[in-house]
């Protein structure tokens, strides 16, 4: 096998490292978004149900002063009873009390409906609140989680990438930058090998007389189909195992 193959195959298995670190960093902000989407999720059903709660509770406010008003009302009526000279006057009168204390149990009745969704409402609330607390806790583990991890990925990327620097200088510049074009071509698999007469890469069908020279001589060669630089490696005992393995 050609040395400055044997450099790429060692050089694309640092790239497949440095663009997993990359993808990690570059995505950990997505992911910390995407895992703090439920615990927005669980604020919103909290506001939601505080509102709800608040306005029950304006509600009764309302209704309670509204009561007050009508039982100070009909207290006032009682205390004219014994001004009135009339039976006409009198009769009116009782009218008047009675369609006061009408709408005193009116309020009464209302007043008694709303405490019983205050006290749903507050249950809702209560649920809504806890739920959001262990949504928070998750969001924020999973941020610190993320984090950690990024910064740990960028320490190593900064380890790795000086690594790789070094270990460039040792491909041929023409060598490295057909590697270059073709890893960028193919999102970052630039060197593939072949097996059964098989690319690596796109997995089509190598003719026999380019799978010969691959072999053979120590000559830069790629896929007629994808542009990959093939290389070959003979095969270990335990690897068809291991293969078949992977198929089942």
């Amino acid at each position: 096998m050609n040395a400055q193959v044997k450099f790429l195959i060692e050089l694309q298995e640092m790239d497949k490292v440095i663009i997993e670190k990359n993808s990690l960093i570059e995505q950990a902000p997505l992911r910390i978004q995407a895992g703090e989407k439920a615990f927005r999720g669980a604020r919103e059903s909290l506001e939601s149900a505080r509102r709800e709660h608040d306005s029950l509770l304006k509600q009764k406010r309302d209704m309670d002063s509204e009561l007050e008003q009508m039982n100070q009302k009909i207290a006032k009526l009682k205390t004219r009873t014994s001004e009135i000279k009339t039976n006409k006057e009198y009769q009116a009168h009782l009218k008047e009390i009675e369609s006061a204390g009408k709408e005193v149990f009116r309020y009464e009745d209302g007043i008694l409906g709303l405490m019983e969704k205050i006290e749903a409402s507050d249950r809702n609330l209560k649920a809504a609140s806890a739920a959001a607390k262990v949504e928070e806790a998750k969001a924020e583990a999973g941020r610190g989680k993320l984090e950690s991890e990024s910064d740990e990925a960028r320490k190593e990327l900064s380890v790795l990438m000086q690594k790789r620097a070094d270990f460039a200088a040792k491909i041929e510049t023409g060598v490295y930058e057909l590697y270059m074009a073709v890893m960028e071509k193919h999102g970052g698999i630039a060197i593939a090998r072949v097996r059964h007469e098989i690319c690596g890469g796109c997995h089509m069908k190598i003719m026999p007389q380019l799978c010969v020279q691959i072999k053979e001589t120590n000559d830069i060669l790629q896929c007629p189909q994808c542009d990959r630089i093939l290389y070959y490696e003979e095969e270990t005992q335990e690897e068809p195992v291991r293969l078949k393995k992977e198929r089942v």
